[in-house]
């Protein structure tokens, strides 16, 4: 293992600045899902549910997961990165997400949702995302 080439102050802070909520991904979805003409029909960030969806479309049972692909392990070129410092924490941590990504929508699915999970590298493709989500929330 390398050691850190910032000082934990310095390293403090560009964590900080990670974001959790209001990511471009987030936001490139919900602007499709406002051209789709679905805008007034959610909720951020459905507290009250478990694994806390993105967009709660509670009319419609149906929620809207948005994930990172390196941070929930997506099997893409950026989710199948491996970093190279404290590789064995990392290895760790997105499991631990996984896992917990897992039994949140299996916990919706058993409560009677629908649940969708949108990654970030299909929020590139804006004709491919509208899709996806005409086809989510149409159903």
């Amino acid at each position: 293992m390398r050691a850190d080439v910032f000082d934990s102050s310095k390293r403090s802070a560009i964590m900080r600045a990670v974001k959790s909520r209001d990511t471009a991904p987030e936001l490139a979805v919900r602007a499709a899902v406002r051209a789709l003409g679905y805008g007034r029909r959610y909720r951020l960030n459905g507290g009250g549910l478990p694994g806390r969806p993105d967009l709660v479309f509670g009319a419609m049972n149906k929620a809207v997961f948005v994930h990172g692909c390196f941070w929930h392990g997506h099997d893409c070129k950026r989710g199948a990165r491996q970093p190279k410092d404290n590789a064995a924490y990392w290895r760790t941590k997105i499991e631990r997400n996984r896992t917990r990504d897992s039994a949140s929508l299996k916990a919706l699915r058993s409560a009677g949702w629908a649940a969708l999970v949108v990654w970030e590298c299909e929020t590139r493709d804006a004709n491919l995302l509208a899709r996806k989500l005409g086809a989510f929330l149409s159903r």
